[in-house]
């Protein structure tokens, strides 16, 4: 009969039971042998399936970073030297930075491929990918509206003349600013630039007064350009567009892409120039709302926030070393003309322009001097003050401003000094609006100056020059005849910042 299992379960366990010891653990070492295999494998499986799992990453693939729209603080500069230039003695001359200084340092730069038309961006800089809209793309959207240059409706066809004629121009006046337009267009090069020489083109000698410092073409060419964008012409509409066109496609092959934005920094202009360039720049593309221009635009602006100075907040000849106000107030306006083009503009680099006022103002911010405080009282430097004060912030009622603005007009327009009285003139506008007695008090003055001092014979009919202001003699009469046509466009160039709540399109703080 065979057993049952169950039976012989008993005494094989009672046997197991009374084995010596020796026997027992040589039996559990074998036992254990496919425990300890079984839990190998599976670890092993369980490491396979969760590498498995992971995401894929290849060296050198492209990952995306977090930005934040407040740019870091300025690495110090190395490669452009650190040279401090020292105010000039003469009073006269303080109260306006030489524009076109001869001392400055040739940075290293990169080409820029020549452009062969407007729809083609001027480099192949990865420029992140802002599309045909660059402000959906970054917070200050939200900020200053979705419309592109409200602070510039007022150069639309329709429109200049309604204001001109409520603001406080004339016939006299818009007809000189037509001659002035066609004085520029026929000192222009063949290459699009313009020449503080203005000789050397198809002038061939026959005005005078030509600039006394070195070429400085991107500053003379932003100079030429600012009157035509002021008065509606861009590349693509008005009867000077070919002008506009030509204009700003040199500065476009002119740009030198640098690691830390598009430079238009050069010998003879310094960082006058790059402001001025910018300014032009930035002003076109929130015109036109050419997608080819965000590029340059942004990298100009970029340069800008670089070429500050990390410890004293100002801009001056030279990159990175402590600021004038001349100087100061050229970037901030481009700085402001990028904002109003809903451009990327940050808020540490603003911070510091109202750091580097602060150090220069007299009596709380009512005056303002040059590279310090200083004692004496300076229309130059004081409007160029106070136009950035109120770009950057300031209300009409702030006492300061309205204590400066009094001064100002107390003085009057000068009777030779292109640079002060074209500051002065904003700040004059853009606090009254253009409607009060204050301003058409200084309006009549200036306006009926400007009118009656324009060459209205030869080869020099349309232009300006005076002798005697500081500044007039470097620039010559090209420098002289951009501002004084800017002057004589303020009615529609920029509409005033306290009049409607398009164009109160504060900086980021």
């Amino acid at each position: 009969m065979a057993k049952h299992p169950a039976a012989s379960t008993v005494p094989e366990t009672r046997n197991h039971e009374r084995s010596p010891p020796r026997w027992r653990l040589s039996e559990l070492a074998t036992g254990s042998f496919g425990w300890l295999t079984s839990l190998i494998v599976h670890m092993l499986l369980l490491i396979v399936l969760g590498l498995w799992g992971l995401p894929h990453q290849r060296l050198g693939s492209t990952t995306s970073l977090d930005v934040t729209t407040e740019p870091l603080e300025p690495e110090p500069i190395e490669h452009i030297v650190d040279e401090r230039i020292v105010a000039p003695a003469d009073p006269q001359a303080e109260s306006f930075a030489t524009l076109f200084d001869a001392q400055s340092v040739v940075t290293e730069t990169v080409d820029v491929p020549a452009v062969n038309d407007l729809t083609a961006p001027p480099t192949d800089v990865d420029f992140m990918d802002m599309g045909n809209d660059p402000a959906s793309q970054h917070e200050l959207l939200a900020e200053v509206g979705a419309s592109v240059g409200d602070a510039l409706q007022g150069r639309r066809a329709g429109q200049r003349a309604a204001l001109v004629a409520r603001l406080g121009g004339s016939e006299g006046s818009e007809q000189a600013v037509t001659r002035a337009l066609n004085w520029l267009a026929a000192h222009q090069n063949p290459d699009g630039s313009w020449n503080l020489d203005h000789r050397l083109g198809a002038c061939r000698g026959r005005c005078s007064n030509q600039g006394q410092r070195a070429p400085a073409h991107h500053a003379a060419t932003a100079l030429a350009l600012l009157p035509f964008l002021g008065a509606g012409h861009t590349p693509k509409s008005g009867t000077q567009k070919s002008v506009v066109e030509a204009g700003i496609q040199f500065l476009l092959r002119s740009m030198k892409v640098e690691p830390h934005g598009g430079s238009w920094f050069e010998t003879g202009g310094t960082m006058y120039s790059h402001g001025l360039a910018s300014i032009a720049v930035c002003e076109c593309y929130a015109m036109t709302k050419d997608s080819s221009l965000i590029q340059p635009a942004q990298l100009a602006l970029d340069f800008i926030a670089y070429a500050q100075d990390p410890v004293g907040g100002g801009w001056r000849y030279q990159p990175q070393t402590p600021g004038d106000t001349s100087v100061v107030g050229w970037q901030l306006m481009a700085l402001k003309s990028g904002h109003m083009a809903l451009l990327q503009v940050g808020p540490a680099t603003i911070r510091g322009a109202s750091v580097f006022l602060d150090s220069v103002q007299q009596e709380q911010g009512v005056f303002y001097g040059y590279t310090t405080a200083g004692q004496q009282r300076r229309m130059g430097t004081t409007a160029i003050g106070l136009l950035c004060r109120m770009y950057l912030g300031w209300r009409r009622d702030h006492p300061a401003l309205v204590s400066g603005v009094q001064w100002i007009s107390q003085q009057g327009p000068s009777l030779t000094d292109f640079y002060a009285n074209y500051y002065a003139t904003q700040v004059m506008f853009q606090f009254t609006g253009g409607q009060d007695a204050m301003w058409k008090k200084w309006n009549t003055a200036l306006r009926d100056q400007l009118v009656e001092t324009q060459e209205t014979e030869g080869h020099a009919r349309g232009s300006w020059f005076e002798e005697g202001a500081h500044g007039n003699a470097e620039g010559g009469r090209l420098y002289c005849t951009a501002l004084a046509t800017m002057m004589l466009e303020v009615y529609y160039r920029h509409m005033p910042i306290y009049g409607q709540q398009a164009t109160e399109q504060e900086f980021p703080l």
